[in-house]
């Protein structure tokens, strides 16, 4: 059944640069969310790939992109435990928070968004049944981890899943700190690449696709596709780096 699409409560951000806290990289991941579902999207990936990052208050941060649906709306978590953890700390809210094998897990007629929060590649398979009950309406997935090798194969049953499932859905923010440089995206904008200079952060390229393997070699060894020119920023990532440091002191 075809709804209509749900309203969207706030404006997109214009072309966001690194963020300089984790709220700010949440608050551009509900722009970047909005907005795609806004140009029609409605399989939906953000990643906020740092390390020890507790995935609960990010998805508390994260829901009034939907909370304006009311009943409307459902948040969807890899187990009942955690689903009842997220009842006990969110509070009383008007809409469904489900383990993904619940038994009222189903997606109702009238709901008109879902979000699936840190699905793990062990519930990849149920997660697929659930995005095709969705059908036409908008489902977000908050830092899933589906492709573990492991556990859906390299041969071909891994292949097929990539393609028939994993591949629909639109990264429309991603966040990845890597070692002296970053990999971002922030719908509708390219995909860029960051880079540490000397304490701050400078764009060093921009690509269409997300760059991965020997094409982010090649732009963090200087041999890539060069972006304009923009001014260094200090931020979330130095901060980071500094933080990761002094852990590993």
């Amino acid at each position: 059944m075809s709804l209509p699409n749900p309203p969207l409560p706030n404006p997109p951000l214009p072309n966001p640069s690194l963020p300089n806290t984790l709220e700010d990289a949440i608050v551009q991941a509900q722009a970047a969310t909005t907005a795609a579902i806004a140009d029609g999207y409605r399989r939906i990936q953000v990643d906020l790939l740092f390390p020890e990052l507790k995935i609960m208050p990010v998805a508390e941060q994260f829901l009034p992109v939907f909370e304006h649906l009311g009943s409307q709306f459902r948040v969807y978590f890899p187990d009942a435990g955690a689903a009842a953890l997220a009842k006990r700390d969110w509070g009383d809210k008007p809409y469904a928070i489900r383990g993904i094998n619940d038994l009222k897990a189903e997606m109702q007629p009238d709901e008109q968004a879902f979000l699936f929060v840190q699905p793990s590649s062990v519930e990849v398979l149920d997660v697929e049944t659930l995005c095709q009950q969705a059908m036409d309406r908008p489902v977000v997935m908050l830092n899933p981890k589906l492709e573990d090798i492991a556990t859906i194969g390299i041969g071909y049953a891994g292949r097929q899943l990539r393609e028939r499932f994993l591949s629909t859905f639109e990264s429309c923010y991603y966040l990845r700190p890597l070692e002296g440089a970053a990999v971002f995206r922030a719908y509708p904008g390219l995909w860029q690449v960051w880079q540490d200079r000397e304490g701050s952060y400078e764009l060093i390229a921009e690509e269409t696709q997300r760059p991965t393997g020997e094409v982010l070699d090649r732009i963090l060894l200087g041999t890539g596709n060069a972006a304009e020119a923009q001014p260094a920023r200090r931020g979330l990532l130095s901060s980071l780096q500094q933080f990761l440091r002094a852990l590993s002191q």
